[in-house]
């Protein structure tokens, strides 16, 4: 394989999910993102965040009343393990399994599994394989 070089963090500000069930997806984003070790960064009446992903009920002034389509997301793991890691702590809080853990045939050393998430929503936790990061993530500090 080939050196390659990506960026992170330039070009989401941030994902939105509109869901009929908000309980059913905090259980289960809850234990993936919590096998992810990302926490959930705040939650009040009608909707949930963490880092990019924000979530929301149907009746949230940010859901105009509308569930989103179906769509695929892809989390970032650190490694295999916690590719498995996900998988598992998915299926225990209500997701289907979509692809057990394994490699797939994308690129070299591409490791991961997939969940739909409790509306349908293909959830995918990927390791690429050993790489070399400038940071484990990107610090936005707002000024008051």
């Amino acid at each position: 394989m080939e050196t390659q070089q990506l960026h992170r963090g330039r070009l989401i500000d941030h994902l939105q999910l509109v869901t009929p069930d908000l309980a059913a997806s905090r259980r289960f984003y809850g234990a993936v993102l919590e096998a992810l070790g990302v926490p959930i960064a705040g939650e009040g009446e009608g909707f949930f965040w963490a880092d990019e992903l924000f979530v929301s009920s149907l009746d949230s002034v940010a859901a105009a009343g509308r569930p989103t389509g179906r769509c695929h997301l892809a989390f970032q793991a650190k490694d295999r393990t916690m590719v498995e890691a996900v998988h598992k702590a998915g299926l225990a809080a209500g997701g289907t399994d979509n692809g057990a853990p394994g490699e797939r045939p994308y690129h070299p050393g591409y490791y991961a599994a997939f969940l739909l998430d409790p509306d349908g929503n293909n959830i995918e936790a990927v390791f690429h394989g050993e790489a070399d990061r400038s940071a484990d993530s990107v610090v936005v500090t707002f000024q008051s």
